[in-house]
């Protein structure tokens, strides 16, 4: 096999124990030669992430609150020493923390805060392992917009690499054309291992975190789920839409542009081939889907009004006026006579009247309907494209639990069926439909 990225979760390197799991799994194969690692996440469900403790840190340095900050920051160095101490590194430690200390203090972005937690685990995982330290701000760039700099960060980044063997590159950020910290999103170390992926030529991104890969519904709402083996990157950004992942979803786009396919797996049982995530899969089992996923908290604004169809400009003037709210819509299922405008309840809270009485006045519909309450069930699969039946046993599986569909949407890749249904039905909508396929 070629090179190997392996990209570490908060909870992998959240102490010593979990430190030396992430150095057995490294040393266990020559071909990972690149590591990016996350701050140290939570020991345990009363703990705290270190990315929080320096968000709250700026936040306490902003507002001059230096007793209750020195407090903060100390639990922080300590979770540092802690694994140093435990892992025998005799690493002179003070001087980086004295840094950190002393820049968010005097005035250091928010985003150089956020991003110190990967920076100086990133420094404590190279003395470990011995590997190179790479810090992200020197290969990983943004423009002047604050957009991701792909191309250039590719050209240096790539360059980098291939002078070195075995290096340690932290995640969650990079720099401005300034030389100024800028961070992505939460979990944005799901992308730097990505971006490192793709400029290493890899032949696999490996994403371990604590899950053994994903399941094929939430073990919250189905008893026992299981794993999904293979999934394509098409399946991924459906299913990660409707709010299952383990992934940083814009993590995506980096490796399916070069056609490097990701490996999640569970740090903590590496034994485990976890999901591998792949450009296209012809293995798919005859009637089968890959997975279910759904999400609460929708409104639809169903709209009816005589020959619809043959109004020239109808649809666009509907959304003009959800543009003119500043609300933008979900889904858009349509008949002869009607259409359904689905949007998030977070995005047009509050603005409901608005977006109706604006509707009215631009389109003179016979008839508005507005219907809370609903949630969005996807069934998600790569083969129901070429299989017959899918819907009627989604759509049976409904009906037998005497659930009432309110909303269908289609989408045109065919790999997907979404129902809306009441948010009261939620739970007992994707055990049925779960069933209905696995058992």
């Amino acid at each position: 096999m070629g090179i190997v990225v392996a990209k570490f979760g908060g909870t992998s390197l959240a102490d010593a124990t979990q430190f030396r799991k992430v150095k057995n799994i490294l040393l266990a194969d020559e071909n990972r030669m690149y590591v990016v690692p996350s701050a140290p996440g939570r020991r345990d469900s009363d703990d705290v992430k270190v990315t929080d403790m320096l968000y709250s840190c700026h936040k306490l340095a902003q507002e001059q609150k230096l007793s209750e900050f020195e407090q903060v920051f100390q639990m922080l160095s300590e979770r540092y020493l802690e694994i140093i101490e435990e892992l025998e590194l005799g690493l002179d430690f003070k001087p980086h923390l004295e840094q950190v200390h002393y820049s968010i203090l005097h005035g250091a972005s928010v985003d150089y805060a956020a991003s110190r937690g990967e920076y100086l685990n990133g420094i404590i995982l190279a003395a470990y392992l011995g590997w190179q330290f790479i810090d992200a701000a020197e290969v990983i760039f943004f423009d002047a917009s604050g957009k991701f700099d792909s191309e250039r960060t590719n050209e240096v980044l790539s360059a980098r690499l291939a002078g070195t063997r075995y290096a340690v590159i932290p995640g969650f950020y990079g720099s401005n054309p300034d030389g100024s910290i800028k961070t992505f999103s939460r979990g944005g170390s799901d992308v730097t291992g990505a971006i490192v992926a793709r400029a290493a030529g890899a032949e696999l991104y490996e994403n371990w975190t604590d899950v053994s890969g994903f399941l094929m519904a939430d073990p919250r709402i189905v008893k026992r789920p299981k794993r999904i083996h293979v999934i394509t990157y098409r399946e991924l950004r459906e299913l990660s839409y409707m709010g299952a992942g383990v992934l940083h979803e814009d993590a995506i786009f980096p490796v399916r542009m070069a056609g490097i396919p990701i490996n999640i797996r569970n740090t903590n049982e590496p034994e485990n081939a976890g999901t591998m995530i792949v450009r296209a899969d012809e293995s798919h089992v005859r009637g089968a889907i890959t997975g279910i996923a759904g999400k609460k908290g929708f409104t639809a604004i169903a709209i009816e009004k005589n020959m619809m169809n043959s109004e020239l400009g109808f649809g666009r003037r509907v959304l003009e006026a959800l543009e003119e709210c500043n609300v933008s819509f979900e889904h858009m299922p349509s008949g002869i006579d009607t259409m359904t405008v689905l949007v998030s309840d977070s995005n047009i809270a509050g603005r409901i009247d608005e977006v109706v009485e604006k509707i009215r006045r631009a389109c003179k519909p016979d008839h508005i309907e507005v219907i809370s309450g609903l949630s969005l069930v996807a069934t998600v699969g790569r083969g129901m494209v070429r299989y017959p039946g899918t819907a009627a046993r989604v759509f049976g599986a409904l009906a037998d639990s005497g659930i009432n569909i309110r909303m269908i949407d289609q989408g045109s890749s065919e790999i997907n069926i979404i129902a809306g249904v009441e948010s009261a039905d939620f739970e007992r909508a994707v055990n049925a439909i779960y069933n209905a396929f696995m058992k």
